[in-house]
């Protein structure tokens, strides 16, 4: 988003249009993430990445375990350390388990400055010496927000759409939470989603009062909406040439790479 504002005001119209998948641009309200913006949290991490240089991809995956502490910290440790039973095998997991390490200075910045001061919201975070706004953010917008987030709540994520400045706003708020709600397929036919003709203003609640409720995954709405916003579609382009074979079949053989490889 501060990306989007930065290019507009620089005059490169290349961002056509922009989707936003459960993303916060104002922490006033940050929701149960609001625990780890505490100074004495945001002080601890700023010590740890100053002597190690990084912010660890397992502290970060820790962190967010904290927030579904009975569904990923105390259930499974029941089972397993109680019980003797193996935990049941839980996909979404793995989304913790494919961490990255984040660069000290990114760490505390974001933490910092776009969290805990709420800077990009208030208009005081620069970018390339000059501070961003949310209103100087005007290309058309779908923001798909989920239900029962603990990570970016559909809330907060609806008070900074509703701020910024495009006229061509979507908001869709997806059931289910941070990951399950946005990996929706629609062959599943599990998860619904609200969507809403009504302007993106006042409170997300009386929002959500008028909203009405679709069945099935929001993805081919999105498609549609996609659609109306790009230019036609084309051919996959045809992946290696004689200089640069493919390697092997998509994801790739680091996702099943283990540190002795």
């Amino acid at each position: 988003s501060m990306t989007i504002a930065h290019l507009l005001r620089s005059g490169d119209r290349s961002v056509k249009s922009a989707t936003l998948f459960t993303t916060l641009t104002d922490f006033a309200d940050p929701g149960e993430m609001g625990v780890f913006l505490a100074d004495d949290f945001v002080e601890g991490i700023s010590r740890q990445v100053a002597i190690e240089g990084v912010l660890s991809k397992r502290f970060m995956g820790k962190t967010f375990s904290y927030l579904r502490s009975n569904d990923l910290i105390y259930g499974p440790a029941i089972k397993s350390y109680m019980l003797g039973e193996a935990p049941p095998a839980f996909d979404l997991l793995h989304w913790n388990g494919d961490g990255t390490n984040l660069p000290a200075k990114m760490a505390v910045q974001y933490i910092r400055d776009l969290c805990q001061l709420n800077g990009f919201a208030r208009g005081v975070f620069p970018v390339f010496g000059k501070p961003v706004t949310l209103a100087e953010v005007k290309v058309p917008l779908c923001a798909i927000a989920c239900e029962t987030d603990h990570i970016a709540h559909w809330r907060g994520s609806f008070n900074g759409v509703k701020q910024m400045g495009s006229d061509d706003k979507t908001f869709i708020v997806s059931q289910s939470g941070h990951i399950a709600g946005i990996i929706n397929p629609p062959s599943k036919g599990k998860y619904g989603h609200y969507t809403s003709d009504a302007p993106l203003s006042g409170e997300p609640d009386d929002w959500m009062k008028g909203a009405t409720f679709n069945q099935g995954s929001w993805w081919p709405r999105w498609g549609a909406w996609l659609d109306d916003r790009s230019g036609a579609q084309v051919a996959a382009r045809q992946i290696g040439d004689s200089g640069y074979p493919e390697l092997c079949p998509a994801p790739g053989t680091y996702v099943s790479a283990t540190p002795a490889d």
